[in-house]
């Protein structure tokens, strides 16, 4: 039975993985959770899979959970401290990382530390910090397994191959719910419109990224990590039925993939299995019913925010953490109808010009930078 701690469990990945673990209940046992503040969600969890450690974010919601599961006597940790305490908890073997934001940095560091398998559903980890996290984990002999249905695909696509060489890693998108339009017709893009993804079942902050193909460009930094190739090696391909997941092509021209519905179940659950394979609930892939495949190329005059992206891991230092960070704010307060949708890109590429450079930033460094970008942006803006 393996043992399992999740960061974020409230979340869409969060759940998802309490889904797979509820259907083959027999194979594991959770561990540990971890969420934001969301302690209805987590008190249903509690009494559910019994963990035996549980954290939120503030000592508020600390506080009211436990009052509300007191019968239960599970510990109840806040803040950065409960996070590390999750992650590094004795019992777990594999740590799901499915919180969103530089806010899983020093989790998975200390993970990492203390040799627990990695599950990785957090992309600014590798994005912001991949020149630490990966020599770490080398350095460790600890297992980094993407759940990120494209990270896993490519993974899967490799699997039998380590000793070829990749030539290119073809990494889809679907595009998003705004696929085919042109700059001007984003002018007037309002919240709910960039809410509708046509495909996936994700948290706001994806799907707003999804949109943007902000989302597309942090799939390719966090690529280049996992995976040791380099930029020019990986091409984005717009596929808008999400039915190839992503794709190797080996140095001898042939092209490895994997097909599948989109569903993250299965990357969350052979992430988990990793290197078997379980049956799994759902709808499966019928071809006869697909009838077709298409490809496009990605429009970046349109979405700015995926060559904003390569920009960024091309300048390397912490402009890939300025990216992120300029985005997750930008996002927030699209989010909150304070900025229009076509100004996410707008202060990405303002922040990425405005805050200092740093070569090899560590992670004190790392946070420092976000913090500057947040100060930034909210000055230009007035708030």
């Amino acid at each position: 039975m393996k043992k399992i701690a999740i960061l974020g469990s409230t979340g869409s990945i969060g759940t998802q993985t309490l889904s797979v673990i509820e259907e083959h209940a027999d194979d594991f046992e959770v561990t540990a959770l971890a969420c934001g503040n969301n302690i209805r969600l987590l008190e249903e969890q509690m009494r559910k899979f019994r963990p035996k450690l549980v954290a939120v974010w503030s000592k508020e919601a600390a506080a009211s959970l436990r009052v509300r599961t007191a019968d239960l006597g599970i510990p109840v940790e806040t803040g950065m401290d409960g996070l590390l305490a999750v992650a590094t908890y004795e019992e777990s073997e594999i740590l799901v990382t499915a919180i969103v934001g530089m806010l899983g940095i020093r989790p998975t560091i200390a993970a990492i530390k203390a040799k627990k398998t990695i599950a990785l559903a957090n992309k600014e980890t590798l994005v912001t910090a991949g020149h630490l996290i990966i020599p770490l984990a080398a350095e460790y002999g600890v297992s980094i397994l993407p759940v990120d249905s494209e990270h896993s695909a490519i993974f899967q696509s490799l699997q039998g191959n380590e000793e070829n060489p990749i030539s290119k890693i073809l990494l889809t998108a679907s595009g998003g719910p705004f696929r085919g339009r042109k700059k001007q017709d984003l002018l007037h893009i309002q919240v709910e419109d960039a809410l509708k993804h046509p495909n996936w079942s994700m948290g706001h902050k994806v799907t707003i990224d999804s949109s943007t193909l902000v989302n597309k460009g942090l799939e390719v930094m966090e690529a280049k990590w996992l995976f040791g190739v380099e930029l020019e090696q990986i091409e984005v391909v717009v596929h808008p039925q999400s039915v190839i997941h992503s794709a190797v092509e080996y140095e001898d021209g042939a092209v490895i993939a994997q097909l599948g519905t989109p569903d993250m179940r299965l990357p969350i659950q052979y992430a988990l299995y990793y290197p078997n394979r379980r049956p799994l609930s759902g709808k499966r892939l019928d071809l006869f019913e697909l009838g077709s495949l298409t490809f496009e190329k990605p429009d970046v005059s349109a979405f700015r925010g995926l060559s904003l992206a390569y920009e960024a891991m091309k300048k390397g230092g912490n402009v890939p953490t300025i990216f992120n960070a300029a985005n997750e704010r930008a996002v927030a307060l699209f989010l909150e109808r304070k900025i229009p949708y076509l100004e996410i890109p707008e202060l990405i590429e303002a922040s990425m010009n405005e805050i200092a450079y740093r070569e090899a930033p560590d992670v004190e460094e790392i946070l420092a930078t976000e913090q500057a970008v947040y100060e930034y942006i909210d000055s230009r803006k007035g708030f």
